[in-house]
């Protein structure tokens, strides 16, 4: 059975009221619960929220809230993978089933569609993996021009290639966590020691710029709404 797990904070800082702020016509988390129950292949669709009006907004876009998220999981310094263990938990309780796959898509990444979800599910039935999340390509590589600062306080590549690049387009392929979808084999979200999606059996799923859009400012919400207005993107 698939949970798929949409987890939505109060108090967002960035943009207020973010997870309900009106896209295209509909709050912001009601595009992400309608890409979910067009895909149609979740058992259950669960918001995990510390908000009756993110709660109500959920419930009216289709999507079941069987419990509120308690106020220590809501804080800035939550852990996202304890927030999801919770609403795996509160729900196998709830419903008394058992899932073995669970799916969490991020409130503002509301562009992601049936077919990248699709994508992910054939990348995550393909071979035994603990997860798969959704990536974009990077503008920047760290083998060519991202740079840390050492103890002395100089400059060097994050990632010192094994021979000098001189073109970016010659170092090896990076990608960015576009924090959209993430696929997860139960056993391995429910370890306590689980921090990342990322393990040694992970694999990524490639999406494009516009679907990866996501929304953490004012400006991101802006450019969203220039690309509906120009057709660019249809929510």
């Amino acid at each position: 059975m698939i949970l798929l797990t949409i987890c939505a904070r109060g108090g967002s800082k960035g943009v207020k009221n973010k997870n309900i702020r009106e896209i295209a016509g509909k709050p912001l988390i009601a595009h992400t619960i309608k890409v979910a129950k067009d895909w149609g292949k979740a058992d259950r669709i669960v918001c995990s929220t510390d908000s009756e009006e993110i709660a109500k907004a959920a419930r009216e876009a289709g999507a079941e809230v069987p419990f509120m998220r308690p106020a220590e999981l809501a804080t800035d310094e939550s852990s996202k993978m304890d927030v999801i263990r919770h609403a795996v938990y509160e729900s196998e309780k709830k419903y008394g089933e058992n899932y073995n796959t669970i799916v969490d898509l991020d409130v503002t990444s509301p562009v992601r569609t049936v077919e990248d979800l699709e994508g992910c599910l054939k990348i995550f039935q393909e071979k035994d993996l603990d997860s798969v999340f959704s990536v974009t390509n990077a503008r920047k590589s760290p083998y060519f021009n991202v740079v840390e600062i050492n103890d002395e306080g100089y400059a060097h590549l994050s990632k010192e290639p094994l021979s000098p690049i001189v073109r970016r387009q010659d170092a090896p392929e990076v990608y960015d966590m576009n924090a959209s979808i993430y696929f997860y084999k139960k056993e391995f979200l429910m370890k306590p020691e689980t921090e990342s999606p990322i393990s040694d059996k992970s694999a990524i799923y490639v999406m494009d710029d516009i679907s990866s859009a996501e929304i953490d400012s004012e400006l991101d919400l802006a450019f969203l709404e220039f690309l509906i207005e120009k057709g660019e993107v249809l929510l």
